[in-house]
């Protein structure tokens, strides 16, 4: 699979199935045997060719981002394993999504720096999207579906959003059924820009967004946790937000998320860098810490099912 990638990342390049043959040295059979073994793994055409020439489809277009990124992660990896021999060292500039950074990246972060004493972390916590060239940022945090881009991102976590409710406001107000009856209940909702952040739940209102209102919104999501605590009302909030709370009683689940569904959904934790930087195996460092210190699944869903 791993040389029919590259080799479908050259014809994409070249455009021509004799010159990737020739800077091969090998027959342009060969290349195209590659090429259609590629497309029947995966069961689309990835080009249109002719006798004159060889063009990407739209399903070749969509994967070529894909491929790219792949490759240039593994490149980064073997370049990992052969520069990391002698202990890692140097700085290495992150940032992260504030609520998060501070529940989950900051324990990370230190676990990090404990096991290479020799590293450095300058970490930034905010809610804007940083230009990670501008910035020069090595390694950034994204929650979300990602945007086409040429970033190598990995993915740590999936990410689902929980229906929560304090055992004060369940008491005084009862608890919902089933998730359309949110639409009588005091909803506590994220004000974004340009659009509010959308309560969905599959299989429920025909898997559109459910109107919900209610007396209290904020562009922090750390203020609704509180609000919801205090009981004002009911909150629809990140897994890895609100299990704390949940563990520890202060809110109550009202549905049972439907995880699969999550974990198929684009939207997910990333960590995102650029290629081609020189900070690259120590930043890849960093991100295989993430993912094992995260967990598989990550441990604030881990607790849940106790």
């Amino acid at each position: 699979m791993l040389d029919e990638l590259r080799t479908f990342l050259d014809v994409a390049l070249l455009g021509n199935l004799s010159k990737v043959a020739s800077s091969r040295d090998v027959a342009v059979s060969s290349v195209s045997r590659k090429i259609d073994a590629l497309e029947a793994d995966l069961g689309v055409k990835l080009f249109h060719r002719t006798s004159r020439s060889i063009i990407l489809t739209d399903a070749g277009e969509q994967f070529l981002p894909h491929v790219r990124s792949i490759l240039a992660e593994l490149d980064d990896a073997k370049d990992a394993i052969s520069s990391l021999r002698a202990d890692p060292r140097g700085l290495l500039t992150v940032t992260a999504p504030t609520a998060f950074g501070r529940r989950h990246m900051v324990p990370a972060v230190a676990s990090f720096l404990k096991k290479y004493p020799l590293m450095e972390i300058d970490l930034n916590l905010s809610d804007q999207i940083i230009d990670l060239s501008a910035q020069r940022i090595d390694v950034a945090i994204r929650i979300g579906a990602l945007p086409d881009s040429d970033l190598i991102a990995t993915r740590l976590a999936p990410m689902h959003r929980l229906a929560c409710a304090s055992p004060e406001y369940i008491k005084h107000h009862g608890k919902p059924a089933t998730p359309v009856d949110l639409v009588k209940h005091n909803c506590l909702k994220k004000v974004s820009r340009p659009l509010p952040t959308e309560w969905n739940f599959p299989g429920f209102n025909q898997n559109k967004s459910l109107p919900v209102k209610g007396t209290y919104r904020s562009d922090d999501i750390d203020a609704l946790l509180q609000a919801a605590i205090a009981g004002v009302g009911i909150i629809h909030l990140a897994s890895w937000l609100v299990s704390d709370s949940l563990i520890a009683g202060t809110l109550q689940l009202l549905f049972e998320p439907n995880i699969s569904d999550s974990q198929k959904n684009a939207s997910a934790i990333h960590a995102v860098r650029m290629p081609g930087r020189s900070h690259a195996p120590k930043a890849q460092l960093f991100v295989a810490h993430l993912r094992n210190e995260f967990g598989d699944p990550p441990y604030w869903d881990s607790m849940l099912s106790r």
